[in-house]
């Protein structure tokens, strides 16, 4: 366009003084006003200036518009879809031991690690459920005996070596040998197993188990690696922390500190993965010693996620618009299990009974876990199963706890509060005893649970009883647990979500490797769990089990507390997370090669 007047002359040839003037000045104006020319240079003559910037205001946006028009076509016919490529880093409180599916279960670092780098027949998926993982189908036989599986013939282990029917049999052989000392032996004990070929297996039982999916999730160890590795030495291979697996991630590096200890593992996405390569390129996991340790270094942008962190932590952390706080379910409770071995008052039911109903459940929940929690009342937790509890329950109630005692000859406090009880001398030569209500609650140095504990030393001190409170390190409470040498332990659970509480409460599982941490033996409560187990009728299953669960209600060997929600503390970089129950910790990442951090467009 021209700029003024003179610009538009001097495009004519016009001059002030010239002859041709006149001429020009004829063609000028009959060009200006064939192309409307003329009338547009009236504008800035006629028009005010406010009314020229809403024009000039007007003239913009219809040009971008006009240029905005294919960005918002193409933006209305495609969608953001998932792109590789980009990394993270998470935080986790612990340190590995045994990367090991034979030898992890009581770790959490070290089943987080299984879990990425292995892979096994089934797996949870997001919504809680049995999914073929290895496996690209399986049969059950009529009589519920026999299990055929069919794998997926392009799994691959880490190193490239194809994924077959021998490593299957190999990894359940190994888990069902004695000299290998797996803890996962006990879900093995009777199964036969045998090859059809390279990509079949059939499992046979001798007695029919409603549950046996769920030991399919085992992760499956390849054979050419660990075949050559001696019973001995089993624990102790530099496999246990450099792993090959089939899983969707691959070890890259670990790196230790000056003492030893390990700090972190980076792990690289398997490209060949059987499901498809995942999304995300890169992952370093890092272990910390204390929850605090790691919330420090969160906040000091080390690390992008944290694992776990409790709920009373969580004012802690900073930077919270950084991160999505998931709130899982997951099939644990936290108790207090009895042991009358231990304890000549624990053997009295009455005080057990009046220690329930001196339990303020809420306030533990409120002030522990800041409200992030389910009330447990049942060895089932039917809040997370749906499982119908009409059973009866010891809801609060300090002052039926004080007649209880009272009744079964607790009084006499002392300047303290704390209830006493004399025995009557057997003879006239032996004097009176008395005995004093004082119990020994042990418990594992967790922050949550010694503060649940001391709470309870306030809620008991109200019903005249002395709480003295043992806290052990992971190491000492553990062998603590196995020898069962505790008066009561303030510990938790965890079922499968679909549940067998078989090895929880049997009476054939009071002994280590089992888990009755009460010690409970009641015939018809181990009918009842042996005929659960055997009934595919998962209806008629669930109504055998709410009649346990009513048997051990009424023996009060244990004091249920809380299911806490798991929270997980997730960078809001990543997209894809979708989990909302899980069968364990771990499981968070069943569908870790869906996670993205890019995206890309493309037409729907």
């Amino acid at each position: 366009m021209f700029k003024d007047d003179k610009q538009l002359d001097d495009f004519f040839g016009l001059k002030s003084d010239g002859k041709e003037r006149p001429k020009k000045e004829g063609i000028k104006e009959t060009v200006l006003k064939s192309i409307g020319i003329d009338k547009i240079r009236l504008l800035p003559k006629v028009l005010s200036q406010k009314e020229r910037f809403l024009v000039i205001t007007f003239l913009l946006i219809v040009a971008s518009s006009l240029l905005s028009l294919p960005f918002t076509i193409f933006y209305h016919y495609t969608k953001a879809m998932p792109d590789y490529g980009g990394s993270f880093s998470e935080g986790m409180v612990g340190e590995p031991h045994y990367i090991n599916p034979l030898l992890s279960p009581n770790n959490d670092v070290d089943r987080d690690l299984v879990s990425l780098i292995y892979s096994g027949l089934m797996k949870y998926n997001e919504e809680g459920k049995l999914v073929p993982d290895i496996a690209k189908s399986y049969e059950v036989s009529s009589d519920g005996l026999s299990y055929t599986v069919y794998l997926k013939e392009n799994a691959k282990w880490h190193d490239g070596i194809p994924l077959t029917a021998d490593d299957v049999l190999f990894t359940i052989q190994t888990a069902q040998n004695p000299d290998y000392g797996s803890s996962q032996r006990i879900n093995w004990q009777g199964v036969e197993i045998e090859t059809i070929d390279k990509y079949t297996v059939i499992l046979k039982l001798k007695n029919k188990y409603a549950q046996f999916l769920n030991n399919l999730t085992l992760n499956i160890l390849p054979q050419h690696i660990w075949q050559d590795i001696k019973p001995v030495n089993f624990s102790l291979s530099d496999f246990n922390l450099k792993p090959i697996g089939s899983g969707p991630y691959k070890f890259k590096k670990l790196k230790k500190d000056d003492t030893g200890r390990i700090i972190s593992y980076e792990l690289d996405s398997n490209r060949n993965f059987y499901d498809g390569r995942p999304y995300i390129d890169h992952t370093e996991l890092k272990f910390y010693n204390s929850e605090d340790e790691m919330i420090n270094e969160y906040n000091k942008n080390s690390i992008e996620s944290m694992a776990f962190v409790s709920a009373n932590s969580l004012k802690k952390v900073r930077f919270k618009k950084r991160l999505n706080i998931e709130e899982l379910k997951l099939p644990r409770y936290f108790g207090i299990f009895f042991n009358q071995n231990e304890s000549s008052i624990l053997s009295d039911k009455n005080v057990r009974l009046a220690l329930n109903y001196g339990t303020d459940k809420k306030e533990i929940i409120n002030k522990i876990l800041n409200g992030k929690g389910l009330e447990v009342n049942s060895p089932m937790i039917g809040e997370i199963f749906n499982i119908a509890d009409d059973t009866k329950t010891h809801d609060y109630n300090p002052d039926m706890a004080k007649k209880i005692l009272a009744d079964s000859g607790w009084g006499n406090p002392d300047d303290k509060g704390i209830l006493n009880k004399t025995e009557k001398a057997k003879s006239k030569k032996d004097k009176p005893i008395t005995e004093k209500l004082t119990i020994r609650l042990t418990t594992p140095t967790w922050s949550e649970l010694t503060n649940t504990a001391n709470l309870l030393k306030e809620q008991w001190s109200k019903i005249g009883v002395e709480l003295i409170i043992e806290v052990l390190p992971p190491q000492e409470l553990e062998q603590t647990r196995k020898e069962r040498g505790y008066q009561m332990l303030l510990f938790g659970e965890i079922l499968n979500i679909d549940p067998d509480p078989f090895t929880l409460w049997h009476s054939s599982q009071k002994r280590d490797p089992g888990q009755n941490l009460a010690l409970y033996e009641n015939k018809s409560a181990d009918d009842l769990l042996e005929k659960a187990r055997q009934t595919l009728n998962p209806l008629e299953r669930m109504k055998q089990y709410q009649d346990f669960q009513k048997l051990v209600i009424k023996d009060v060997p244990v004091i249920f507390l809380y299911n806490p929600l798991y929270i997980y503390a997730q960078t809001k970089n990543i997209k894809g997370f979708d989990n909302r129950i899980i069968s364990m910790p771990s499981d968070r990442f069943s569908n870790v090669e869906k996670w993205h951090i890019n995206t890309k467009r493309s037409f729907k």
